[in-house]
């Protein structure tokens, strides 16, 4: 096991590394990790995939979204 530290952050980036969690039950250690995984990736996003990004984020903004409930419907899953 490897030997655990307490660094000491201010409130409002614990509170900014909460919102990251893909999960409730996520570690912060497991947060840090994703975050330095890309920040130290090499291969930038291409012009494409920053477009799609965009786009995506624009729809969640306006509320088109679709629930899990209707895509279950859609496509016949119980």
């Amino acid at each position: 096991m490897q030997a655990a530290t307490t660094i000491y952050i201010r409130e409002d980036l614990k509170d900014q590394l909460t919102t990251l969690k893909r999960h409730p039950k996520e570690s912060y250690n497991d947060v840090i990790e994703r975050l330095l995984t890309l920040a130290t990736d090499e291969e930038p996003l291409s012009e494409e995939t920053l477009a799609g990004l965009e786009e995506s984020l624009e729809d969640v903004r306006n509320g088109n979204l679709i629930s899990e409930k209707e895509i279950m419907k859609k496509y016949g899953v119980k």
